[in-house]
């Protein structure tokens, strides 16, 4: 694990605002997302750098009819031992975990193929990324002398071309999945434009 980058981090979470309100009075906590399809394996999601876009994911969750009213909370976090997907050492570790993860299900039948990822051009449905990071964190756990990955960074290139010809995203964005709660060193009210 690389430490080369920032330790400590401003980033967004998107959720409904009865909850972001609890957790700003400290009634309530985030809660981890353990869907089989996250982009970063189990964790709470933030954006860093960007209320913008934790605000359309929200709105996207409205949309959807998931949450009422969309809101956006900001966290300070420390990135402590982070599994930084922008990090050559780093990827190079989740691609261990793949073929890891790709000898089992060859080896037991019962398991069936591996997960694929889809939704798109831009694969939102990420079961096969999402189980290398949790078969990469199983081994970790397995391992005495290796320390647990606190968070998960990686750069994500979404959306439509910026413009013509371009080779930038306009939803581009760097996400952080925390699995260590003790990583989000403290929230506060995000005042954003409607």
């Amino acid at each position: 694990m690389s430490r080369l980058h920032t330790s400590f981090v401003l980033a967004y979470h998107g959720c409904d605002q009865k909850i972001g309100e609890k957790i700003l009075s400290g009634k309530a906590t985030f809660e981890k997302s353990e869907e089989d399809y996250d982009w970063l394996g189990p964790g709470v999601y933030f954006w860093e750098s960007d209320p913008q876009r934790a605000k359309e994911w929200a709105e996207d969750k409205k949309r959807r009819g998931v949450l009422k009213k969309p809101f956006v909370i900001g966290a300070a976090i420390d990135l402590g031992h982070c599994l930084d997907l922008m990090s050559r050492e780093d990827l190079s570790l989740l691609k261990k975990a793949y073929d890891s993860l790709s000898e089992i299900h060859e080896k037991d039948s019962e398991l069936g193929p591996l997960p694929t990822n889809s939704g798109g051009d831009d694969k939102f449905m990420r079961r096969l990324d999402c189980a290398v990071i949790k078969r990469l964190h199983y081994i970790i756990a397995g391992n005495e002398n290796l320390q647990p990955y606190d968070t998960v960074r990686g750069l994500f290139t979404e959306g439509k071309p910026l413009f013509p010809g371009s080779g930038f995203q306009e939803r581009s964005h760097v996400q952080i999945a925390v699995c260590n709660f003790d990583s989000i060193k403290g929230v506060f009210r995000v005042k954003l434009s409607s």
